[in-house]
């Protein structure tokens, strides 16, 4: 891939030493948006921003790229005339940067640099060696302490300092307002809509997106109100009780357009853990060998309750003789003959004595 020659911008950037602390750097080929060709830069990443430079020596750089915009990350399997470089695809709001790295080891990094920025957590799905996942855990933290040290006044975005009165909805999030544009825009099928805390700490806000012509992001502030419950702060305030009626309302108000932002993040299937090998200390991340669960023996049946009844006792208490006692009542009904019973015998006398004389 030929790289096109650099132009200095009018008002280039300013020296390295007021930069941010540069976390890695090297050459990667750069071609942006509205560029019809790469060039190859040498690029820093200092802070939350990538600096490029026309070459390692150079003091000021020629572009900046902001990573607050972030949206994606992904390989790009496109095959470049150099078979052992490798390209990916920042993407961007504003749109797509392409970038070749000398090979996939480097591909790797830039990528595990970007995503520990830019996320402030160590991602652990690449592939990278035990002493690189360190490396990205210091850059973690020293990113971290850097911006505490820049907004020292503002609280970060916790739901711990957002008194919350009543179930929160599962659309919430503890995420800035640049990470819930992030999340809504990596997910769109998950809904277009998040509850998160505001930025002063004290107050929430409800951050959506909708497309028309690209991503439309709107954000919402939703205060505590001192006699209970919230209110939306729009031009005509939205009183609700809870903060399931804040979401309920916005639901209602657009006619089902915008929808609650539900993320099922998988679970584990197998339980890990990690061990340091005994001879170089390395660790290694195993899987525990699943066995199955032991049956519960049955238990046997209880003696002294028979499990059906007999039918010969039964036949015997139907055809057990009544008591030989005059006085059991029983036993008058048995031998009592009833009024029907007498008329029907009178009848079938005098039947059998009318065939006799006939036959006489």
């Amino acid at each position: 891939m030929a790289a096109a020659p650099v132009r200095q911008r009018c008002g280039s950037g300013g020296p390295r030493s007021q930069l941010p602390p540069c976390y890695f750097e090297g050459y990667l080929e750069k071609r942006g948006p509205k560029e019809k060709a790469s060039r190859r830069l040498w690029t820093c990443l200092c802070g939350n921003s990538l600096y490029f430079f026309n070459n390692a020596k150079d003091a000021h750089y020629v572009e900046k790229l902001d990573l607050s915009g972030f949206v994606s990350l992904k390989d790009d399997s496109s095959r470049d005339r150099n078979l052992e470089a490798a390209r990916l695809i920042l993407r961007m709001k504003d749109g797509e940067t392409k970038f070749t790295a000398p090979n996939l080891e480097a591909r790797e990094l830039w990528k595990g640099f970007l995503y520990s920025v830019i996320d402030l957590n160590v991602p652990s799905s690449l592939a990278l060696l035990p002493g690189q996942f360190q490396m990205l855990k210091e850059v973690v933290e020293k990113e971290r302490t850097r911006r505490r040290t820049r907004n020292p006044g503002r609280a970060p975005p916790s739901p711990l300092s957002v008194p919350l009165v009543g179930e929160i909805p599962p659309c919430f999030r503890p995420v800035s307002r640049t990470e819930a544009e992030v999340l809504l825009e990596r997910h769109p099928d998950c809904g277009n809509m998040l509850l998160r805390p505001g930025r002063d700490g004290c107050s929430l806000a409800v951050t959506t997106r909708q497309d028309l012509n690209g991503s439309v992001f709107r954000h919402y502030r939703v205060t505590q109100r001192d006699q209970g419950g919230y209110v939306i702060d729009v031009e005509n305030p939205i009183p609700c009780a809870t903060l399931h009626d804040v979401i309920d309302a916005l639901v209602e108000k657009t006619a089902g357009t915008l929808q609650p932002f539900l993320l099922e993040e998988p679970y584990e299937e197998n339980i890990t853990y990690v061990s340091a090998n005994d001879e170089n200390g390395e660790k290694i991340l195993h899987t525990a060998p699943s066995s199955p669960l032991p049956r519960v023996p049955a238990l046997p049946p209880k003696q002294g309750f028979p499990l059906s009844r007999s039918p010969a006792a039964d036949r015997r208490i139907l055809t057990s003789s009544v008591p030989a006692s005059p006085t059991n009542p029983m036993r008058r009904l048995i031998l009592s003959p009833s009024p029907l019973t007498q008329t029907l015998n009178e009848e079938l006398k005098l039947t059998l004595e009318k065939r006799k004389t006939n036959q006489d």
